[in-house]
């Protein structure tokens, strides 16, 4: 008995259908996986290895590629959240996680969502390392604050297969009455360490104008010291060079007088000097007081040897 027509057209669509469904299959068994990524294979629901970077053939209706993972390193961003410091201050939160999975298998089946899971822990770890601090610290302790989120989130990542490079705090928002505060107290802050910073600068003005004055007095009294032993130096070699003179001359006066005549010389040059004064004292209107009697002038002149000059 020969099928109808129809039933014919079923069966050969049918079994095109089959035939398409094989081939499409067989090209997704076939896998080429790009470097840094591993793929999880299900062979009838069971894990049953991991591709890495390369060419894998699968076994068509039989294996499964079920996880996709990317080995390298990502940034996850963690939402803002509200915590509270130790004195009940209200800030906002929130920070980058960089991540990295190193055990495929472990963050396909140890945990459901690798990346949310990280991002709660690392959440509720800010708030309770928040909590022990008070609001000021808790903008100079960033670093405390990454490195706790990061040991945490390293001894669950053994569990997920993933390891936490490091925890990042993008900003920390107090209210804005509490900025206003904080800015003011910055404020005040600032205008004392100016008013210190001037008051020093004041003091050290004055240092040093007291030290210029006390170098200016003792250059001066040094100089005044040294002029005055100058002077006096100067003194000493003038009385010293006029002894000399004087004792040149008396020496030489000695001499003259010691010589044939000179006892003469000596009376007419005293003789002569004495009239001289008496004629300029005459001729100034002086008085001069001359002997009464002229012969005994004339014996005074014979006396001083000026007779034979006169």
């Amino acid at each position: 008995m020969e099928l109808p027509v129809e039933t014919d057209l079923i069966v050969v669509a049918i079994w095109g259908l089959i035939f398409f469904i094989f081939i499409v299959k067989l090209f997704q068994s076939i896998r080429l996986v790009p470097t840094k990524s591993a793929y999880i294979v299900e062979r009838l629901g069971k894990y049953h290895s991991t591709l890495d970077a390369g060419f894998h053939a699968l076994v068509p209706f039989v294996d499964k590629v079920s996880y996709i993972h990317d080995l390298k390193e990502e940034t996850i961003d963690v939402p803002p959240q509200e915590c509270f410091s130790s004195d009940e201050v209200k800030v906002e939160v929130d920070g980058v996680i960089y991540i990295s999975v190193v055990d495929p298998v472990k963050a396909s089946y140890g945990v459901t969502d690798y990346r949310y899971a990280a991002i709660q822990l690392a959440q509720t770890t800010t708030r309770s390392v928040i909590g022990t601090l008070e609001l000021d610290r808790t903008f100079e302790e960033r670093d405390v604050i990454s490195a706790k989120v990061v040991e945490v989130l390293d001894q669950a990542g053994a569990t997920w297969g993933i390891r936490v490079h490091r925890y990042e705090i993008k900003n920390i928002q107090p209210p804005e009455t509490v900025k206003n505060a904080m800015e003011m107290q910055v404020n005040a802050e600032r205008e004392r360490r100016a008013l210190l910073a001037k008051s020093e600068g004041d003091k050290q003005a004055k240092i040093n104008r007291s030290e210029g004055i006390k170098a200016e007095t003792i250059n001066r009294s040094e100089g005044e010291m040294q002029k005055r032993i100058n002077e006096a130096e100067g003194k000493a070699e003038e009385i010293l060079a006029i002894a000399r003179a004087t004792a040149e001359s008396i020496e030489k006066l000695a001499g003259v007088i010691a010589a044939p005549g000179g006892q003469n010389a000596l009376r007419l040059q005293l003789g002569e000097q004495y009239l001289s004064q008496l004629k300029g004292l005459g001729q100034q209107g002086s008085r001069v007081v001359v002997p009464a009697n002229m012969v005994n002038f004339d014996q005074w002149m014979d006396a001083m040897g000026l007779k034979e000059k006169r």
